[in-house]
């Protein structure tokens, strides 16, 4: 594929994208991706992970993973696109990977420690329960679910074969989440 690139001209003359130079192996346009897509990627791990730290270290490992499969990138979309599913790619394989495949046999937290949490929240003086708290405090599981399908956009197909879970499941999951922070939100 990388020979593809090489030896595609730009259109009348026109610069290679930093997707093509990358991918040819100039370091500099690769640091121009990074750079202009490192943001989204770390927040997109956040939400995921719920774990900044940890979001840290896999937004790294996207970027190494870029770097070793440009190669593969067609141009058929964004870069950011291609990168984006790279991301989500990277991060559930690295749940998997970790052993925190708990989407099959998830234990998910009753209803009662979400609405304590979401009290505890609400009576600290000046802070108040948003959107983004409210999705942190989800079971892993059903934010999981939550994040992929209703942020950005997954079918519960796609969801369920990345997760090792039925449609059902996944469906059953986000169903869970979305009660789960309008309970936290109403109050």
């Amino acid at each position: 594929m990388l020979a593809v690139l090489e030896s595609t001209p730009a259109p009348s003359g026109a610069p290679l994208s930093d997707a093509a130079l990358a991918a040819s192996g100039d370091r500099a346009a690769f640091e121009r991706l990074y750079r202009g897509n490192v943001n989204r990627v770390y927040s997109l791990c956040v939400r995921m992970v719920n774990d900044r730290s940890q979001a840290e270290e896999l937004t790294q490992d996207v970027f190494v993973r870029a770097w070793e499969r440009l190669g593969s990138f067609r141009g058929e979309s964004a870069f950011s696109t291609w990168l984006h599913r790279l991301a989500v790619n990277v991060v559930l394989n690295a749940r998997q990977t970790d052993g925190r495949r708990r989407a099959r046999h998830d234990d998910v937290e009753d209803m009662d420690e979400l609405a304590h949490s979401a009290h505890r929240a609400t009576t600290v003086p000046g802070l108040s329960l948003d959107l983004e708290q409210a999705i942190a405090a989800l079971p892993k599981g059903a934010r999981t679910v939550f994040v992929l399908h209703d942020v950005e956009g997954f079918t519960h197909e796609e969801i369920a074969e990345r997760l090792g879970i039925t449609s059902g499941g996944c469906k059953a999951q986000l169903h869970r989440a979305r009660m789960l922070l309008r309970h936290a939100l109403s109050r």
